[in-house]
């Protein structure tokens, strides 16, 4: 009998935490199908998963560190060399732990582009085989798909139209990549809607913070039931009630996927998996994008054009803003079960 364990390292970006919620049914199918996890990642991604799966192994990688631009376009160009430098450092642990441990079989990357090894197969995980910047569409998406490339395969979280990701997954380009379906971390429940909205607050200070003091003066003065998650992960968890609004700094899985299940609005930015996840759970979402982030600007604008959902920018939105959810049809997707199949690049040789 073999009892060999077969490793999976799986890294997610450390951008907000939405390339690490999104991992969370990967690793669970992970387990489900034989394999051992390995997270690697840092700041507050890295925080999340350990809280979500307390027992599995972990490597801490060198941060890419990017911090906040006014113009994001320009702040990423001009912290590349820094970005390049973390990218080169993070390769290098990654092979250092696999020449270590030789049950590693492979390795999924979300959005990370040192997390690869020619010692064993690759993925990279994206829904933005386009990476929109405006007059420059053309030269940042050519060079995330040379990134691409590298890896042996590209598994876009989405289904084979695109229904979510729009133009942002779909190119003519040659690249080994599969749509594995839409990924979320809940599960659909049937429970009474008790929340009247629901505020998600995540992404990159102070982004963050300046979204949370406005809707809190919005709705301050609100008689409705409003509950706000701050998405501060931090060490000790807490709840605390201001007025009509309760607070939480932040919430695991299983107590997110309850709030949002018992909601009936949700107001939060338009990440990609904030979409996929109030698509499994068929809600009602207005979406606030982050000025200047450019794919959520896109996709706000695209659910908007296939009546799913509103939107307006931070300076526009007001509480009555809402009352045009009734013109919208709400996001409805299938979850993805991942299968045995998605993982048979890594079965050993």
């Amino acid at each position: 009998m073999n009892t060999t364990k077969k490793e999976i390292i799986i890294a997610p970006l450390n951008w907000g935490l939405g390339h690490a919620t999104r991992c969370v049914p990967i690793i669970k199918a992970l387990i489900e199908n034989s394999f051992t996890p390995i997270i690697a990642s840092d700041g507050n991604a890295l925080e999340f998963l350990k809280k979500e799966f307390p027992n599995l192994k972990y490597i801490k990688l060198p941060t890419y560190n990017i911090s906040y631009y006014r113009n994001i376009k320009l702040g990423l160009f001009l912290q590349f060399p820094k970005i390049l430098k973390a990218v080169k450092k993070e390769k290098k642990v990654i092979n250092n732990f696999i020449k270590q441990n030789k049950d590693v079989v492979g390795i999924i990357s979300d959005n990370r582009f040192g997390v690869r090894s020619t010692l064993v197969p690759s993925v990279y995980i994206t829904h933005q085989i386009n990476v929109l910047s405006g007059k420059t569409t053309f030269l940042t998406s050519s060079f995330h798909q040379k990134i691409i490339k590298k890896f042996d395969e590209c598994w876009i979280p989405d289904n084979e139209n695109s229904q979510f990701s729009g133009k942002l997954s779909s190119t003519n380009q040659k690249i080994n990549s599969k749509f594995i379906g839409v990924l979320s971390r809940f599960k659909k429940e049937g429970l009474e809607q008790k929340i009247d909205v629901l505020v998600i607050l995540s992404g990159v200070e102070p982004n963050r913070t300046i979204l949370e003091k406005k809707l809190i003066k919005e709705f301050k003065k609100d008689a409705r039931n409003i509950v706000f998650v701050l998405g501060k992960v931090e060490v000790e968890q807490k709840k605390w009630i201001l007025k009509n609004i309760t607070f939480y700094n932040y919430l695991v899985s299983n107590q997110l996927q309850e709030k949002i299940n018992s909601s009936k609005i949700v107001i939060c930015r338009s990440g990609y998996s904030s979409i996929m996840d109030l698509a499994v759970l068929h809600k009602k979402a207005f979406f606030i994008p982050t000025k200047n982030q450019t794919e959520q600007e896109y996709l706000a604008l695209y659910l908007s054009n296939k009546k799913i959902a509103p939107f307006c920018n931070i300076n526009n939105f007001t509480k009555d803003k809402l009352l045009e959810l009734e013109k919208y049809t709400g996001l409805k997707g299938k979850e993805s079960k991942l299968n045995s199949n998605l993982f048979s690049l890594f079965k050993r040789k």
